[in-house]
């Protein structure tokens, strides 16, 4: 896959090299239906273009039975002779030769969506392999532009590789013979420096009109990024009341779409203007050729019409060459992004040699980790500790320690430059990313949930589990009661990025779905430093049961979540600043301590402010109000 990947996108400037790279989603292995459908798609192709070139053979005919002049006894069957037998033939041929092309039409359409399915879905699945790095860097709507683009270019050179090059080349060669065989070398002569000409000036302004496409591709994509990351953070444009500047902005890039929107227009007309002059004297020439040798006696005026005829359809497949070299040109323009996003290459792979990870009771061991997101900045100057099998370790220090980054590393969303990290002894980067990743259960701090109902987020976390399996692991994380209040129950939609649920309600359903999962190993990353003193207090017992028997990192900042941990360890400046229990580091006085008591002291005045809020709503504070 990666090396074809290489190939397109080396070759993306060379249509016939594309074509041939692109064989592979044309004539699909593996679906011997559908390369029947190519083989009789391009039968009908051919079939239809030999009866197209009898339609002006029907026309002269019926011009020379009409003028008196038809000598094709021995020929023509009999019962065609007469001119308005004729007048039938020619229209029945032409309607034969439109059914011919819809048939090979109908029968490429699977061929092409094929083509255009496979490519999406390959395109998506490296989506997923690329790294956090990547996904942390992205913009959302320039992306999906991106591939949407990319997906219509690959139906676009796909679709008119076959339905149309293919005949135009085939109706060129039987024109060529035709005036050869029937009017000689000038005829030939004069049609070859026409087309020639048609395809040599097609070219040189459709590659003219490639900058332009690309400039509005561009703008394109800029306003469909400032779009979707305006409306993915609606909250924050109305709490500043910054409607018109995002409304300005967007404005901005599509008034660069306009422009360049209108300039691919206006060379479009100059375009089709160009191709009108070159055919339309290449037109005029043959066709004072065939007057002179009418008025000689050497040609009638059926081989008048005839010729004319001729030209007429060559000119339609004509257009096409321009038609579809600028298509498959703009859709190399439209792929060029899409191919160059193929190329990126993940990150964090698997070992070629990888194995599946066997876990057994699940301890973790931390050795010597060194990590640095930017080699001049490092994060993790050296850890080392153990999660013993089914005991609890927090993580716990100052923003900026490295704690976040532990579970990431954990995860493997990034290799570590130096040290181990291994799970019943297996080194991470020795196993496969998906069995690695399917013994370890998350709770994250941001509960991102899917736009779709309560249940399918829950069961996200098993898509295998029963009905019976999602309650239960609702009920678990103490969210049912509040499922079983809705109108909708677990069918409730969430809404983008479940917003539609509190913070409490959201962590609730990350515990659930993680519940579910049912993973040996756990990691609470800080999932209850964005709630209230309140509603953390119910969070924890509901994650104090996720956590019961299993091996879990707890990374927080609320050091009132991590009393019980079987051990606390303290970062500070990425490296271990003080480890022991909640009573030994208390005792110590010293980072933790400190820690401890400016969060009990903020966590008291948070109470008591709660306290006053209550009595002043039960109507009891006294403001110092005159007596009435």
């Amino acid at each position: 896959m990666t090396d074809q990947k290489k190939t397109i996108s080396a070759d993306a400037g060379n249509p016939l090299q594309t074509i041939i790279n692109l064989w592979p989603y044309m004539w699909p292995q593996g679906r011997p239906d559908l390369k029947m459908r190519v083989v009789w798609a391009t039968v009908f192709l051919i079939v239809a273009k030999f009866v197209l070139i009898s339609v002006p053979y029907f026309f002269k005919w019926a011009t020379d039975a009409l003028n008196g002049k038809l000598d094709m006894a021995g020929f023509v069957p009999v019962f065609l002779l007469g001119a308005v037998a004729l007048v039938l033939a020619y229209n029945l041929t032409r309607l034969i030769q439109i059914g011919l092309n819809q048939l090979r039409d109908a029968l490429f359409a699977s061929v092409g969506q094929h083509a255009v399915r496979q490519l999406a879905y390959k395109t998506f699945v490296h989506m997923h392999r690329l790294s956090l790095r990547f996904h942390l860097e992205r913009k959302t709507g320039g992306l999906s532009r991106v591939i949407e683009r990319g997906t219509k270019g690959i139906e676009t050179i796909v679709r008119f590789t076959i339905l149309n090059t293919t005949p135009t080349i085939i109706e060129f060669l039987l024109t060529a013979v035709i005036f050869w065989l029937t009017y000689g070398f000038w005829y030939v002569a004069v049609t070859v420096a026409t087309v020639w000409a048609y395809i040599w000036f097609t070219i040189r302004a459709s590659n003219w009109r490639i900058g332009i496409r690309r400039s509005m591709n561009d703008s394109d994509t800029d306003a469909n990024t400032k779009a979707i990351d305006s409306l993915l953070n609606f909250e924050t444009v109305k709490y500043f009341g910054n409607e018109q500047m995002e409304a300005n902005r967007f404005d901005a890039s599509m008034a660069k779409y306009e422009k360049s929107a209108t300039a691919i227009w206006t060379s479009l007309g100059w375009l089709n203007f160009g191709q009108g002059v070159i055919f339309g004297i290449g037109s005029t020439v043959m066709m004072v050729m065939s007057a002179m040798a009418v008025q000689r006696g050497e040609q009638t005026i059926g081989d008048f019409v005839f010729i004319n005829a001729l030209l007429l359809q060559l000119s339609v497949p004509l257009n096409f060459i321009g038609f579809v070299y600028r298509e498959i040109r703009q859709g190399l323009t439209d792929i060029e992004e899409m191919f160059d996003l193929l190329e990126v290459e993940a990150e964090v792979v698997d070992a070629p040699d990888a194995k599946e990870l066997h876990i057994g009771t699940g301890a973790l061991c931390f050795r010597d980790v060194r990590f640095a997101y930017d080699p001049e900045r490092p994060i993790l100057k050296g850890i080392s500790f153990d999660v013993p099998a089914g005991k609890t370790v927090a993580i716990v220090g100052p923003s900026g320690a490295g704690k976040s980054t532990l579970s990431r590393l954990l995860y493997r969303f990034y290799d570590i430059q130096s040290g181990s990290i291994t799970i019943d002894g297996q080194d991470v980067r020795d196993v496969t990313q998906k069995s690695l990743r399917s013994v370890i259960g998350m709770v994250p701090q941001d509960t991102v949930l899917f736009n779709d109902t309560l249940a399918y987020n829950i069961h996200y976390g098993r898509p295998d589990a029963t009905e019976a399996d999602v309650m239960a692991a609702a009920d678990a994380a103490q969210i049912s009661g509040f499922i079983a209040k809705l109108p909708n129950g677990f069918q409730t939609m969430v809404g983008e990025r479940g917003l539609k649920l509190s913070g409490g309600e959201k962590q609730r359903v990350a515990i659930a779905r993680t519940i579910l999962k049912a993973p040996p190993i756990l990691i609470l990353d800080e999932a209850t430093s964005a709630l209230d003193t309140h509603t953390e207090q119910e969070i924890q017992s509901a994650l104090d049961v996720v956590s019961k028997n299993r091996t879990t990192l707890v990374i927080a900042h609320r050091l009132s979540t991590v009393i019980g941990a079987d051990e606390i360890i303290v970062l500070k400046d990425g490296m271990i600043a003080e480890r022991g229990t909640h009573a030994s580091l208390i005792a110590s006085s010293g980072l933790y301590a400190s820690m401890w008591s400016r969060q009990r002291e903020a966590i008291q005045a948070e109470e008591r402010l709660r306290e006053v809020r209550e009595m002043d709503d039960l109507g009891v504070v006294d403001r110092g109000e005159p007596a009435h």
